[in-house]
């Protein structure tokens, strides 16, 4: 599925002396949770509850274990947001400082060498494909989906089907992305999505025509710089939202069809996305921080993700062992709309990051918020 190298040379010495984390056991978990539970706290950042299922995965974790208390930072802040939460609270053992992260998958491997995580290696690692986890448990795999055009049909008469469709006439003042492209990871692959979808080759070259066509798209007036949601959906603000294929699918079913909503995989420029979960190395309640993790990458966590539409990263292992419920799987889209998607390698995300997030302002021009 990926070719990226997920090794990082340089480490960081507040960090180091744990770098060789086991799987954790039967005896590990037993002791972790009891620690958990003296801290009484887990703290979480940037988890939508609409966002792949986190509402009723983080209610199930409560539910577990009622005597940790979840305390959710920021909702709607992107990947780059959650990892300066981090650095501002290094020194801060208060509510406002996150245990675990939630990031783009090009930000792991940034976040290990700046020294922000500490390496767990949850006892269901094996599971997890070798191609997104960092050898060391600094982060690891957690779902992924396909950015796709959430649109209002309500006010959108000609559903899109391709990128080079949100440049007519007719989508006047009608799309937006699902984050700032300056931080967000989701709006940063749209970007690079769109430039995919020109022909362009090459990480940079790609993140430079994405470029080039949002800015085109913003001097044809069809870009509306605010941060699409379900709710900017409905109130026909952001009638096309370029969002990952869950977001998208829980858009729709949250408004239940006041407005009825599209969810449409783009023909060109299909680009799939891993996130990656670690744990802050500054984290005020590490042991609570592991238990969320190992109900993450349990069986209910990963079907929790799953009834959220999105894939978990256990996916292929629990489909073969008949673990997924048929449907979950027929609540996804057909099976062919992934055949075209591009996994970009974390070196890829990176390239073409630098290029979008310095350029942004410069090329396009629009400041979104």
């Amino acid at each position: 599925m990926m070719k990226s190298n997920l090794r990082v040379a340089l480490l960081s010495a507040a960090v180091a002396s744990a770098l060789f984390a086991t799987t954790a056991s039967a005896e590990d978990l037993a002791a972790i949770e009891k620690a958990a539970k003296a801290e009484g706290m887990l703290t979480t950042i940037a988890l939508p509850h609409d966002w792949c299922g986190y509402g009723g995965v983080i209610e199930s974790f409560q539910k577990k274990y009622p005597e940790i208390k979840v305390n959710e930072l920021n909702p709607d802040a992107g990947s780059a947001d959650e990892l300066e939460a981090i650095r501002a609270n290094k020194d801060n053992k208060g509510p406002q400082a996150p245990d675990v992260v939630d990031v783009g998958f090009s930000f792991g491997p940034a976040a290990k060498k700046e020294g922000l995580l500490q390496p767990y290696k949850v006892s269901n690692w094996d599971s997890i494909p070798e191609n997104v986890k960092d050898a060391e448990g600094y982060f690891y795999g957690d779902y992924y989906g396909v950015l796709s055009f959430a649109v209002n049909k309500d006010l959108v008469k000609t559903v899109p089907e391709d990128w080079a469709d949100l440049l007519k006439p007719e989508y006047a003042n009608s799309v937006a992305l699902a984050g700032d492209p300056r931080a967000s990871n989701q709006a940063i692959l749209g970007v690079y999505a769109a430039g995919l979808s020109t022909g362009a080759t090459g990480a940079e070259a790609i993140g430079q025509a994405g470029l080039d066509y949002f800015a085109k798209m913003n001097k044809a007036g069809n870009f509306v710089p605010t941060i699409g949601k379900a709710g900017t959906i409905a109130q026909g603000a952001t009638p096309i939202v370029i969002m990952w294929d869950y977001n998208g699918l829980s858009a729709r079913e949250t408004l239940k069809g006041n407005p009825p909503v599209d969810v449409v995989v783009p023909k060109t420029g299909v680009v799939a996305g891993v996130y990656v979960q670690g744990i802050s190395a500054y984290a005020p309640h590490p042991n609570a921080a592991k238990l969320w993790m190992e109900h993450l990458y349990s069986d209910e966590g990963q079907l929790g993700w799953l009834k959220g539409y999105c894939h978990p990263i256990r996916f292929n292992s629990m489909a073969a062992e008949n673990k997924i419920p048929k449907e979950l799987l027929d609540a996804l889209p057909p099976a062919a709309a992934y055949e075209k998607a591009v996994f970009p390698t974390v070196e890829d995300q990176d390239a073409s990051k630098a290029v979008v997030t310095a350029k942004w302002d410069a090329v396009v021009g629009a400041n979104v918020k």
